[in-house]
């Protein structure tokens, strides 16, 4: 597997770095890229669900001192994985370019410079255990207009206090705040859940990027086209 970190800075040119990424002996390209956007709030464990993603611990985690976000900036970073999927009968490299970004929500300028293509899917986390992100909805619709939904999965972590509680993940989303409860059932990708251990990142990784990968089959491997006209 390849790992690319791509920063946010103009003048760069990633797409350069993909092709090189997908291209086999024989010159033929031969790779499924997908931009996949994590939202999520404060703490949210956005960034370890991108780590999962990846198969790496390239996203800074931890916890936020003083109430300040490890993540301060958006941070793009691109992994390639051999043969993962077969298209048309053929085997195929999958490449995920994976943005993450800072518990405000991002500006759309910045997503369309970074995946001036668009966005294939949506990845949005929030904690079990925190229900601070009401508006997580509103402001996804306000970057990319109702179609969000078909594009969008979502990440439930620290799984594990569900377990403490007793509870099991179907009676967790009928417990839940009204607003969790009406976007796990509005997102088309659905609800995964993931436990805050040290070693989640590489064993529930695999799953994720299937789900995400299957979502975005089923939409053809569209993209959605980032509002730019908006001010946030």
């Amino acid at each position: 597997m390849s790992l690319v970190t791509e920063h946010h800075r103009h003048g760069n040119n990633p797409f350069g770095i993909l092709g090189k990424l997908g291209r086999h002996d024989d010159g033929e390209q031969n790779v499924l890229a997908l931009n996949v956007l994590l939202l999520g709030g404060r703490q949210s464990g956005r960034s370890s669900v991108g780590n999962a993603l990846i198969g790496g611990e390239e996203f800074k985690t931890g916890t936020c001192i003083f109430g300040v976000s490890m993540t301060t900036e958006h941070q793009l970073l691109s992994r390639n994985f051999p043969r993962y999927l077969r298209r048309k009968g053929a085997e195929s490299d999958l490449t995920l370019r994976v943005l993450d970004t800072p518990p405000s929500f991002p500006r759309p300028k910045s997503v369309h410079e970074l995946c001036p293509e668009g966005v294939h899917v949506l990845v949005l986390v929030v904690r079990a255990d925190m229900h601070d992100n009401t508006h997580l909805e509103e402001h996804v619709e306000t970057l990319f207009g109702p179609e969000w939904r078909r594009h969008a999965l979502l990440v439930i972590t620290h799984a594990d206090h569900l377990k403490e509680a007793g509870l099991q993940p179907s009676d967790y989303l009928t417990q839940t705040t009204d607003w969790l409860r009406a976007l796990a059932a509005k997102v088309e990708g659905g609800v995964s859940f993931v436990e805050n251990s040290c070693d989640w990142p590489s064993v529930r990784g695999r799953p994720i990027r299937d789900r995400l990968l299957n979502l975005s089959a089923r939409n053809h491997h569209s993209a959605l086209t980032v509002r730019t006209e908006v001010s946030l």
